[in-house]
């Protein structure tokens, strides 16, 4: 059975521009149809609904956790994949040449197939290579099956994966584009969504602590945790 469902973004959505659009940036969200799929669905909207994102992140009574991360993992790829697709007449390779979240952090890429070893490239060039690759994983019916019930052994250590890299465009995007952000009214609606991706990656442990190093402040904020005296302050 097929058993991840997308949901559409239950906070307010800003349009694209017609540009964006034009350039192809918005990608098609990923879409899972199952009895399974559209309860969680379903229960995901609903606690989104009431404001409460701790709530929401939460595993329901009595469902599967592999199931429970199938189907947010589509749900949060996503989400990202269309807030990058606001920026893509900013995020350009002359304004981004590097794949950076400030001046300390840069990241490079590599799949592990294509490419092994890890090369630099541009913010607009890393996205598109992720997103490819999240795309790919979800597809992969070993790793996300869709006429089983039965996950492999890996599919945690894939989903963590695919969290932390997509981190990292939340983090070039506050370190980098948060002016554009604002100038296009969607300062509210990043840090809802960078909110519940910190409340869901927290609950379920799918980023190390120091993969957020580069909005660490932001993410002890969210979370309420006390910053050391050494360690506050900005990345």
């Amino acid at each position: 059975r097929r058993h991840r469902a997308a949901r559409p973004p239950s906070v307010a959505m800003f349009w694209p521009s017609s540009s964006s659009a034009q350039k192809g940036t918005f990608r098609p969200k990923k879409n899972f149809n199952t009895s399974k799929g559209a309860a969680l669905k379903q229960h995901i909207d609903a606690t989104l609904g009431s404001g409460n994102l701790r709530e929401a992140v939460l595993l329901p009574p009595g469902e599967d956790l592999n199931e429970w991360l199938a189907v947010n993992t589509v749900d949060f790829y996503n989400a990202i994949s269309m807030l990058y697709g606001t920026l893509a007449e900013y995020c350009i390779e002359a304004n981004c040449p590097t794949m950076c979240a400030g001046a300390k952090y840069e990241y490079r890429w590599a799949d592990g197939v294509k490419i092994k070893k890890p090369i630099q490239c541009s913010a607009p060039t890393y996205v598109e290579l992720l997103f490819v690759w999240v795309e790919n994983q979800v597809d992969d019916e070993r790793l996300f099956p869709q006429s089983s019930d039965t996950f492999p052994d890996d599919f945690l250590v894939a989903v963590r994966k695919i969290f932390t890299r997509l981190f990292r465009v939340y983090a070039h995007i506050y370190h980098s584009h948060f002016s554009q952000i604002v100038s296009l009214g969607a300062e509210a609606h990043l840090n809802t969504l960078f909110k519940h991706f910190v409340f869901f990656t927290s609950a379920f442990s799918l980023v190390k602590r120091e993969e957020l190093a580069p909005l660490g402040e932001l993410v002890d904020g969210i979370l309420g945790v006390a910053r050391p005296a050494q360690q506050a302050g900005g990345v």
